[in-house]
């Protein structure tokens, strides 16, 4: 099965999502649409904090929590602001190709290492560290991980229209993750 629907056109944005913010991230990003002005943000992007993304988007449009593999289970206090004091209806939760809270426990020895080496830290400290808290970032799959947040944030805010989504760091395009 394809799980990415890729957006080249208006008429590829799912129906549910036209007319709504998110159909207008993906006309903005993908689709070049002119950059309107907004006096208010419209939509809450949750993204990984990976620094090869970057959204075609006009100024005020969103609210952005970046975190790394777009995990908004500790930032869900942010989430419920954006919501009750923003006004927010609509999420777009962005997980990205090759991203690197994916298969963590591979990485375990530069994150001790670049602790100990650019950070000061004692070795053992380091480990406690990633040991303590790679479980919790862990995200295993983007794709999988993405549908993931997404069912819980639409259980969590029944009201909210959430989106999962997918930014390939390849060629900068957005797709919709397929249900």
């Amino acid at each position: 099965m394809q799980r990415l629907l890729s957006i080249d056109s208006a008429d590829h944005i799912p129906a549910a999502y036209r007319s709504t913010p998110i159909g207008l991230l993906l006309e903005y990003h993908n689709l070049g649409r002119p950059l309107d002005s907004y006096a208010s943000a419209q939509l809450l992007i949750g993204m990984c904090m990976d620094n090869r993304k970057h959204l075609r988007i006009p100024d005020n449009f969103s609210f952005i929590i970046r975190s790394g593999g777009a995990n908004l289970r500790y930032s869900e206090f942010k989430v419920s602001y954006a919501i009750s004091v923003g006004g927010i209806r609509h999420i777009a939760l962005i997980g990205h190709s090759n991203c690197g809270m994916v298969n963590l426990v591979a990485r375990k020895e530069q994150f001790i290492d670049g602790l100990v080496g650019s950070a000061g830290w004692e070795r053992q400290k380091a480990e406690d560290h990633f040991m303590q808290f790679a479980p919790m970032f862990e995200i295993g799959n983007e794709i999988d991980f993405v549908l993931s947040e997404t069912k819980r944030l639409r259980l969590r805010y029944p009201k909210i229209m959430v989106a999962p989504m997918h930014y390939s760091v390849e060629n900068n395009r957005l797709s919709m993750i397929q249900e």
